[in-house]
């Protein structure tokens, strides 16, 4: 993908921050348990970087005996964040200018964006900022394609939806950098769903990158496919579970 295309992509979230709010997945339980779980305690200092609107946080302030704080560059997103978890400590920053002390945090966490990161840069960040033996985890929602519907689904939205810089094909990250301040701590994906309606599920779609930078025609002819091809599946009924994976990376801080 061209850089000009990845900024664009990149900056294209605050425009709908609402929308996204809305319509965007949580993560489950069982992701956030596992990627915090060689801290040993559920407690700790855990920062949410690259917050968007809270999503990730509002599970992570969830936990017993954490303490949450949020970094986001977007000032709209961050806007509702901060509207919605006024609790939370939720500051301007960016992955490669994180506004907090050195070894200042137990873990960080990432929901749906360490792709967009400059890897060199939020390295260097990100071991300054947690503590030695600390943990760092990317996690990422992905419609599960293994149910036959799904990766019809899939196909239908034929936009240019891959994730850059994560994986051969966009859909299954693994390692997240190369540092030599961490190593890695493993890979697990879990498994959720969602209620959704053709109307729910356009809606989601339209706070994905690829939607927001295209034109008004682009997104409708593919919301026009999406709209049809459910209208074609009627054993799903006007209400659907969708089936999500949560791709979840670990790594270490040394």
């Amino acid at each position: 993908m061209p850089d000009d295309q990845l900024q664009l992509r990149r900056r294209s979230f605050g425009s709908a921050a609402r929308e996204y709010d809305a319509h965007r997945p949580s993560y489950p339980d069982t992701a956030i348990d596992w990627a915090l779980a060689p801290l040993g305690s559920p407690g700790g200092r855990v920062l949410d970087l690259a917050a968007g609107t809270g999503k990730l946080t509002a599970s992570l302030v969830r936990r017993p005996g954490a303490e949450v704080v949020a970094v986001e560059p977007d000032e709209q997103m961050l806007a509702v964040l901060r509207e919605r978890l006024p609790e939370v400590r939720a500051l301007a920053g960016s992955a490669e200018s994180i506004p907090l002390p050195d070894a200042s945090v137990d873990a960080v966490l990432v929901g749906q964006a360490f792709h967009w990161f400059d890897p060199a840069r939020a390295g260097d960040e990100l071991a300054r900022v947690l503590r030695p033996g600390g943990v760092l985890a990317g996690l990422w929602n992905y419609e599960d394609d293994s149910e036959a519907w799904v990766a019809g689904l899939v196909q239908v939205t034929s936009l240019d939806r891959r994730v850059p810089g994560v994986s051969q094909g966009g859909r299954r990250p693994r390692a997240m950098l190369e540092h030599e301040s961490f190593d890695e701590g493993g890979r697990q994906e879990f498994t959720h769903s969602r209620r959704l309606t053709a109307e729910s599920l356009v809606a989601t779609l339209g706070t994905h990158s690829w939607a927001l930078i295209s034109s008004p025609e682009e997104r409708e002819e593919v919301f026009a496919r999406v709209r049809g091809y459910l209208a074609g599946r009627p054993e799903l009924g006007e209400e659907f579970d969708m089936p999500l994976r949560t791709v979840t990376v670990r790594m270490l801080r040394r």
